[in-house]
C-alpha cells in the first residue's frame, strides 16, 4: 500500500510517469499499474492520463494531501527509530529569548553539556520573532501562542506575571492596598507590551483592566527588573525573573489577593521534521525536565505547580 501511496505522489510531484519511474526505480508501465491498482482499490479515479501531462481529479488533489503527510510521518517514525541508537552530538542551533535565556538557560546549561558533551550549542539570544526556517534554526524557546502552521510546539510549563517593588520604593511611597491606589504610584512599564501595561485584576467578580501610569517606559524586561530593583517604581513581571528576589526579599509582591494572573504558555518550537535529531529531541527533553516544574515558583502567586 505504501508504495502504491509513494509511486502516486511521485506521479503528481513529477507531471508523468516517466519521472515518477525514475524516482522510484521502476519502468513507467510498473508505475502505470501500481497507480491503476491503487484507483481500483478506492473506486475512484485520481489522475486524468493526457499524451502532455498527468492531471489530477478532485479526488487525486485530496489523497495527495493525506498522502504527502503519511508518508511524512512514516518516514519521521523510521528516522525516529533508527535514530534512537545514536548518541546525540553535533551543532544544535537554539533561538531563545533575553528573558530565558540570562535567567534560566544559561544557569542549567553546564549540565545540559556535561551530559551531552558531543552536542555543540549555537544560542541565538533575541527577543524578536525569528523565522526559524530563513535562519536555520533548529529549535527555539518562546513565550505565548504559537501559530506558525510550519512549526511544532511542546509546551514547557505557564508563566504566571507578578506585580512587584522593592521594599525601598514602598517605604518612601508606601504600599498600595488597592488597586485604585496605583494612581498615586510610580509604574514602570514595557513599550509594545500590553500584557504588562494594562494590569488585569478581580474586582467584585469581574476583570478589569487598569493602565498603569508609566513614569518610566522601556524596551527589555531585564532593563525593567534592574530599575525595579533600585527601587524606582512598581512593575509587573515574569515570575521566572522575579522568583528569586522575592525569596530574597529584594522584592515585595504587591496586590496577590485581587491581581488576576493570566498565564502564558513556555514552549519549545522547532520546524515540522527537526525533531527526528537525536540532538534536538535531547535539548527538548532537557529543558521539560529542568523547567516544567517551575523551579522559580513564588508561594502565594499563581498556583504551585503547572502541569505542562
Amino acid at each position: 500500500m505504501s508504495q502504491e501511496m509513494s509511486v502516486f505522489v511521485a506521479a503528481a510531484e513529477r507531471g508523468s510517469f516517466t519521472g515518477a519511474a525514475r524516482e522510484a526505480g521502476l519502468t513507467p508501465s510498473a508505475v502505470s499499474r501500481l497507480i491503476a491498482r491503487l484507483e481500483d482499490r478506492l473506486g475512484t479515479r485520481l489522475i486524468h492520463r493526457t499524451t502532455r501531462r498527468l492531471a489530477l481529479t478532485p479526488a487525486g488533489e485530496v489523497y495527495l494531501l493525506r498522502a504527502r503527510r503519511i508518508l511524512a510521518d512514516i518516514a519521521e517514525a523510521e528516522a525516529d527509530i533508527a535514530a534512537r541508537g545514536i548518541a546525540p552530538r553535533g551543532p544544535l542551533r537554539i533561538n531563545a529569548g533575553a528573558a530565558f535565556a540570562n535567567y534560566q538557560l544559561m544557569p542549567a546549561l553546564p549540565e545540559f553539556l556535561t551530559r551531552y558533551p558531543e552536542i555543540e550549542p549555537d544560542i541565538a539570544i533575541t527577543d524578536r520573532v525569528v523565522d526559524l526556517l530563513a535562519a536555520n534554526a533548529d529549535v527555539a524557546i518562546r513565550t505565548g501562542r504559537v501559530v506558525d502552521p510550519a512549526l511544532v510546539m511542546r509546551k514547557i510549563c505557564d508563566l504566571h506575571r507578578v506585580i512587584c517593588a522593592a521594599p525601598d520604593y514602598l517605604q518612601r511611597r508606601g504600599t498600595p492596598r488597592r488597586p485604585e491606589d496605583l494612581a498615586a504610584h510610580d509604574c514602570l512599564t514595557l513599550v509594545d507590551a500590553p500584557a504588562l501595561t494594562a494590569w488585569p485584576f478581580r474586582i467584585d467578580g469581574a476583570t478589569h483592566r487598569i493602565t498603569a501610569k508609566s513614569r518610566i517606559r522601556l524596551d527589555n524586561a531585564e532593563a525593567l527588573l534592574r530599575l525595579g530593583r533600585a527601587g524606582a517604581g512598581i512593575f509587573r513581571s515574569a515570575d521566572m525573573l522575579v522568583g528569586d528576589d522575592i525569596r530574597n526579599g529584594t522584592l515585595v509582591p504587591l496586590l496577590t489577593d485581587c491581581h488576576h494572573d493570566e498565564p502564558a504558555p513556555l514552549s519549545a518550537v522547532y520546524p515540522e521534521g527537526r525533531h527526528r535529531s537525536p540532538a534536538v529531541r535531547a535539548f527538548i527533553d532537557f529543558v521539560v525536565e529542568k523547567f516544567a516544574h517551575r523551579p522559580w515558583r513564588i508561594a502565594g502567586c499563581g498556583p504551585a505547580d503547572t502541569n505542562a
